[in-house]
This record gives C-alpha cells, sequence and structure tokens, in this order.
C-alpha cells in the first residue's frame, strides 16, 4: 500500500482536486441540493480530501520549522559569541587580579628600607682561575669584617661575599664564582629563584637564577635583586640582568643567566656591609 502510494500519490492528489471541483460544480448546478452521483463523489472525495489538508499541513510545518531554524541557528551563533566574550573578560579580570597582587608585593618588598653598617676597604688583588673567582680587600677582622658579610660597590650593586677575613685583610668571593647560593628574585615579574655560582658560566663572568617557577615569564634584560630569604643576606641588592633563560638536560627545572651588574675588572673600592636590619 504504502508502495502504491509513494508511485501514484502525485496522480491520487490531481484526481482528488478533480473531484473537488466535481463536486462543486454539481452543487452549483443543483442548487445546493444533494444528488446520488453528488453523494457518491463526495464519498470518494472525503479521503483524498482529508490527506490533502494533512499533506498541507505538514508541509506547512516543514516551512515553519526550517524558517525559524535558521532564525535560531542565528541566535545560537549570537550567544556562542557572547560567551566567548564574557570569558575573554573573566580572563582578563583573573590576569588583573594576579597583576595586582604581583604588583602589591613588588611595591611592599621595595619600600622596605634597609639599615646597613658598611665598611669601605680597597680592592689590593683579583684571582680567578678555573676553580674560583675572588678578590682580595685591604681590611679584616679589625675593621669588624666576617666571614658571610656581603660585599657591595657604591651604588649598592652586589660583589659578593666575604669567604676568609684575617687580621687587616679579608678575601672576597665573587657573585660569579662557584660557591656563590643566595636568594634572587626578577624585579618585572617578582619570580623568585636561587643565585648560583656554575664552572661553565664563571669562565664568561656569568651566574644562573636556579629553580624558577614554571610560571615565571622571564625576557631578556629583566633585572635580578637579592631577595633577602632567609634575612641571611640584605633583599634589594642589584644582581644583574636576565640574559635568558633554559631548561637543564633533565628538561624539570628552568633556569635564568644572568649577567653580573658589577664590572669585577675595575672595582677599586668597596663596600662591606657589616651588620644590616629591615625596617618595615
Amino acid at each position: 500500500m504504502k508502495d502504491f502510494l509513494r508511485q501514484n500519490g502525485i496522480l491520487l492528489l490531481v484526481i482528488a482536486l478533480l473531484l473537488s471541483i466535481l463536486i462543486g460544480v454539481l452543487s452549483f448546478v443543483m442548487g445546493g441540493v444533494a444528488d446520488p452521483l453528488s453523494n457518491m463523489v463526495t464519498t470518494i472525495a472525503t479521503p483524498f480530501r482529508s490527506g490533502i489538508a494533512a499533506a498541507a499541513d505538514w508541509v506547512e510545518g516543514v516551512y515553519g520549522y526550517v524558517f525559524h531554524y535558521g532564525e535560531l541557528q542565528d541566535e545560537l551563533e549570537r550567544l556562542r559569541a557572547r560567551v566567548g566574550e564574557l570569558e575573554e573578560e573573566v580572563r582578563q579580570g583573573e590576569e588583573a587580579v594576579r597583576e595586582n597582587e604581583q604588583l602589591r608585593e613588588l611595591l611592599e618588598f621595595q619600600s622596605r628600607r634597609r639599615e646597613l653598617t658598611t665598611e669601605p676597604a680597597k680592592v689590593t688583588a683579583r684571582s680567578t682561575s678555573n676553580w674560583s673567582s675572588t678578590l682580595t680587600l685591604s681590611k679584616g677582622s679589625s675593621a669588624g669584617i666576617e666571614a658571610g658579610d656581603c660585599v657591595i660597590t657604591s651604588t649598592g650593586v652586589l660583589v659578593g661575599v666575604v669567604s676568609e677575613a684575617g687580621l687587616n685583610w679579608s678575601t672576597v668571593s665573587t657573585v660569579i664564582n662557584t660557591d656563590t647560593q643566595m636568594g634572587g628574585i626578577v624585579m618585572r615579574t617578582y619570580s623568585a629563584g636561587v643565585l648560583e655560582g656554575d664552572f661553565a658560566l664563571m669562565n664568561q663572568g656569568k651566574l644562573k637564577l636556579n629553580y624558577l617557577p614554571e610560571e615565571a615569564q622571564l625576557v631578556s634584560g629583566d633585572e635580578v635583586l637579592t631577595s633577602g630569604r632567609g634575612e641571611i643576606f640584605p633583599s634589594g641588592l642589584p644582581v644583574g640582568r636576565v640574559e635568558g633563560v633554559f631548561s637543564d638536560p633533565s628538561g624539570k627545572t628552568r633556569y635564568a643567566v644572568v649577567e653580573p651588574a658589577v664590572k669585577l675588572d675595575s672595582l677599586i673600592e668597596v663596600f662591606v656591609i657589616k651588620d644590616f636590619e629591615i625596617v618595615e
């Protein structure tokens, strides 16, 4: 039956249409009075009329669906675009909050005033080999200088740390020496790490800022300061600038190569920090 309707559907619709016209003509001619012929035709045509009405309703429904489907698609695309905009606004807001927190911490870090007690001394000798980089100073324990004291230039740039103190002399392990180890921080991003000497880098006059956070976004030229972590050394002393960021052979640890701010070969006078106090 279904195959019959599929194959002859158009023909049946045409027959139904013709029958409907015939019924209308007969009704007009007979003045609205039904006769056996018109009754028979009406009886035969009624199922076809119902089919035509159903088909018309179906076509109208499909048209409405297609028409509104396009509108719904447009609305869906508009909503998707708006969701994307809102997600971007949220991301930017989170980034602004993070940057504000970092800025607040950095301002607090920079606002701490250092009370330094220093002792000036002359550089009397320099020693650089494959194993170490040191300076000899003209003053020692008689001037209150002790091993572990920080040494800076007249402008506050880190030179190194006193490794040994005699009565009237002292040895300074420079900032690039292999035994250098102190907290460091990148001023722009507030990313903290550990400043360390390295055999290969020492021969190039450089050192490392090791154990950087994974999320640290350092760029060449970023300024590196002492962090004062552990309060063994003063915070905020300029160390140098980032030259590049690398990963160790395992790929698990990132470090920055730092070019020191101090010019060790031209130093004539330095200042030994005998004592310091952080004033909040």
